[in-house]
């Protein structure tokens, strides 16, 4: 009998739909379970396996559909109780015929398709671990990354000169103690793995530049006195630009050598793809990997949040044996929008605090000349040795403070409690923008967003593009969705009517009017522009209306006929403003169904604003979002903290 009844009959010609499966998979495609992709896979794995068992095909589609959602692999014992759906009439998951577990996984071990436990030489498509069923591709990264970290994590870098490094330590970290940056400086250069993890504000980047002086200052103390060969990435152009600006700005006022400067001056950051040599189409995609590794003694990556695990996969084999490696990133932002939340998974527990075995303790704490206050992590889990969660924020305070701290917590009664409390940063507009009477109440946000404009517009007239880009820094509209009542689109339209009944003659001239913030969505190396940058055209003097952005401090002048990939940038999502701040942010929520409005996401617009924050969005979707965390399936967690897992690669 068919459980989910529809109260018309599916449309034929709809293409979400693949009503020629068989009854069991239609009807999680008809709820919104599955996607007409995820049952196309599953039939064409049945039909490769010669298996055409209902249960098996539903347990493969979904296995296809987990990395669609960002997840590793599918756990059967919690995806019924966990599962979201995606349909104009959402129906009740839980209402769907779903197989009883341990009969599903007994069929599923005798079947052609899945591979047992964790055997690598058994190759087949999926592979059942436990109630975790993957891909086999993903199992089989998981599994490397794992094995590579845990190898790397379990002995201390080699040749570290204790003395050297107490005493960089104390020259450059003057803080009060525990200094936590002055800790996680010193980890990574005890350490070959280190993670340097912290919210926006902690001092993550200043931390990177101190790292690399030490290791510098560690380099010319030893016998040869070669200084070691350093690669800064990230996984955008934007975060890259950002880290190389970030390193240059600290290494100017730093209490180093002026060699020591000049190097850390010298250095340029790029890409991962780039790092790893891109090459599409190739079977190995990278040029550099297991059996080509990179040249480099030290490789920092800012922005770890944002790196998938096949992209961590193809990272961490390309590192040499020998060498650092050092992640930076918020583990508590939204995590990748491919398969993992990788930064998440290694951090783990650390999250609470350090968590060292007793050699790396007593390490680190003749290196920081204090004792360091620390936690006995789970036997056989080196992995912490080298990890530092910085709490301590400087860049903002107050209600903006109070508020992300209850976010990251989960504590919806606090974070509703900061929201009311009047403070001056934070200004609450309990209303659903999607309502009439809801964008009434939208004034602040409109008086801000207009107060901004206007300072654009007049400075790019009078071609002041330093005092327009400063303009379009002050205040950013985010949104959760791109499209719909909460998206982009339609906040950026009513941006634009807001700024064209305010200002005279706005946006005349053309799509090119001077004042048009913009930003790239795509990286343009030729240019140096990078996904993710803001610019905006001016009006230069004789007849020149060019766009200009910012690089290294320095105004940058781009003829917008060179530009091909650009928007209006009016409004943002919160996805594309990871790794950028603002003076002030207007962030618009969505309703409580909208199965995108987590924590993350809520703790990562939040910590967009360095002055002021104007959230918009009834309480019912803040506490949604707060008590609503990403649970991405995974198993990279347990085998990074466990003692029974191997390290063959």
């Amino acid at each position: 009998m068919r459980t989910v009844e529809a109260e018309a009959s599916p449309d034929p010609f709809d293409v979400r739909l693949a009503l020629g499966a068989p009854p069991l998979l239609v009807d999680f495609n008809v709820a919104g379970v599955l996607s007409a992709a995820d049952v196309h896979v599953a039939l064409r794995l049945g039909r490769i396996g010669g298996d055409s068992d209902p249960q098996m095909l539903l347990a493969a589609a979904l296995a296809a559909r987990a990395p669609r959602l960002g997840h590793v692999c599918t756990d059967l014992a919690m995806i019924r109780e966990t599962v979201a759906v995606d349909a104009d009439v959402p129906a009740d998951p839980l209402g769907l015929p779903w197989p009883q577990l341990q009969p599903w996984i007994a069929g599923l071990s005798r079947g052609p398709l899945v591979a047992m436990d964790s055997d690598p030489a058994v190759d087949r498509p999926l592979r059942l671990v436990g109630t975790r069923l993957y891909l086999d591709r993903y199992w089989r990264q998981e599994r490397q990354v794992a094995a590579d970290l845990r190898v790397r994590a379990e002995q201390p870098a080699d040749s570290v000169d204790v003395e050297v490094l107490a005493s960089g330590l104390a020259r450059l970290f003057d803080g009060e103690q525990p200094d936590q940056q002055r800790l996680a400086a010193g980890s990574a250069v005890l350490r070959r793995f280190a993670v340097v993890a912290g919210g926006p504000g902690t001092g993550k980047t200043t931390t990177v530049a101190r790292i690399l002086a030490l290791l510098d200052e560690q380099a010319f103390a030893a016998a040869d006195g070669s200084p070691p060969r350093v690669a800064l990435a990230a996984p955008t152009g934007k975060a890259a630009a950002r880290l190389e600006e970030a390193v240059h700005h600290e290494a100017g006022h730093l209490d180093v050598s002026k060699t020591v400067r000049g190097r850390l001056l010298a250095l340029e950051a790029s890409t991962l793809h780039r790092l790893l040599g891109w090459r599409p189409g190739s079977r190995s995609r990278f040029r550099h990997h297991r059996g080509n590794r990179l040249p480099h003694d030290v490789v920092v990556v800012d922005e770890a949040s944002m790196v998938s695990l096949s992209l961590m996969a193809s990272l961490v084999q390309a590192v040499r044996a020998g060498a650092r490696l050092v992640l930076v990133g918020d583990a508590e932002q939204l995590a990748s929008v491919e398969a993992g939340a990788v930064l998440g998974d290694i951090v783990g527990p650390c999250s609470q605090g350090l968590l060292l075995r007793p050699d790396a303790r007593a390490s680190l704490a003749a290196a920081a000349g204090h004792e360091v206050a620390a936690s006995t992590p789970p036997a056989g889990a080196a992995i912490g040795d080298g990890i530092v969660v910085l709490r301590r924020v400087h860049r903002f305070g107050g209600g903006i403070a109070a508020l992300a701290q209850a976010i990251r917590q989960g504590d919806a009664d606090a974070a509703v409690e900061a929201l009311r409390a009047g403070r001056d940063d934070v200004r609450w507009i309990d209303t659903d923008v999607a309502q009439d009477a809801g964008r009434q109440a939208l004034a602040p946000v409109r008086e801000a967003v207009v107060a901004a404009g206007r300072q654009v517009v007049e400075a790019a007239r009078a071609g002041q593009a330093r005092a327009a880009l400063d303009g379009l820094g002050a205040i950013r509209v985010l949104c959760a969705h791109r499209r719909g009542h909460y998206g982009v689109v339609a906040w950026r339209a009513q941006v634009e009517a807001w700024l064209g009944a305010a200002i005279d003659g706005y946006a005349a001239g053309g799509g090119w009017y001077v004042g048009r913030p913009l930003l790239v969505t795509a990286n343009d190396y030729g240019l140096r522009l990078y996904n993710g940058d803001i610019g905006v055209v001016v009006a230069a003097g004789d007849g020149r209306y060019p766009a200009v952005f910012e690089r290294r401090g320095e105004l940058v002048e781009v003829s917008p006929t060179r530009l091909a990939a650009v928007e209006t940038v009016h409004a943002m999502t919160v996805h594309k403003s990871q790794g950028s701040q603002f003076e002030s942010v207007a962030v618009l929520l969505p309703d409580p169904t909208s199965p995108i409005l987590t924590r993350e996401l809520l703790y990562t617009a939040v910590t967009r604003a360095r002055q002021r924050l104007i959230l918009v969005g009834g309480e019912s979707s803040v506490r949604t979002a707060v008590e609503r965390p990403i649970a991405r399936a995974s198993g990279l967690r347990e085998a990074l903290w466990s003692s029974h897992i191997s390290d063959r690669p």
